[in-house]
């Protein structure tokens, strides 16, 4: 009777991976990332009856979880914060310090940070190498953005928790869903690509 014990997948866990494995690897990536969510979050579009403008940001942080891991995703998240609060105008519509952090959209910004964390972990177990677990991976990230958001915007405005989910997730719910799509997409083309590349050009038929 022969057994097998199990071991670990080999190959690169996160896209990141690919790249030659350094600490100067890692700290351009945090700081790529952390700039590509500031870069996000100027993309604002204010809606009249919420205090939280529809941006881009959700985006970029479910791309930098997954393309990062958990680590260096959080990491990426936490500089962006750190920065903005040092008076870069990094929050949207160029807003930056602790007045702004600790307000309406507070939540979302600690929500970013565990949100990059957690997709970032289902990223290493290898769920963003197909459509079929990567939305789903996807959506969890976005889950904890509003359970953050929504939460922490109930509280600034003293409000109950229908009219805190009316103002802080409802307004968003199709944008996100299609911003956690596209994310779920490209993450596993992104793959594909890389293992192309991988294989090289074919064997010619004749």
């Amino acid at each position: 009777m022969t057994t097998t014990s199990a071991t670990p997948l080999s190959g690169p866990t996160t896209l990141a991976d690919l790249l030659p494995r350094s600490q100067v690897r890692t700290v351009v990536l945090v700081v790529g990332f952390a700039l590509l969510t500031a870069a996000a979050a100027q993309i604002a579009i204010p809606l009249p009856w919420t205090p939280v403008p529809l941006t881009g940001t959700t985006f970029a942080v479910l791309l930098a979880g997954a393309s990062l891991g958990w680590k260096a995703g959080a990491a990426s998240q936490l500089l962006y914060n750190a920065l903005a609060l040092a008076g870069l105008p990094f929050y949207q519509d160029g807003n930056h310090g602790w007045e702004y952090a600790t307000g309406a959209t507070g939540g979302y910004l600690v929500g970013f940070v565990v949100a990059a964390a957690l997709v970032g972990l289902l990223a290493e177990r290898r769920q963003d190498r197909s459509v079929v677990t990567a939305v789903p991976a996807m959506l969890a990230g976005t889950a904890v953005i509003y359970l953050f958001g929504v939460l922490w915007l109930g509280h600034v405005l003293g409000a109950d928790a229908t009219t805190a989910l009316e103002k802080g997730m409802l307004p968003f719910v199709i944008g996100d869903a299609v911003k956690l799509v596209a994310a779920g997409a490209l993450l596993p083309a992104a793959w594909r690509l890389a293992r192309t590349d991988d294989r090289g050009p074919g064997p010619e038929r004749s």
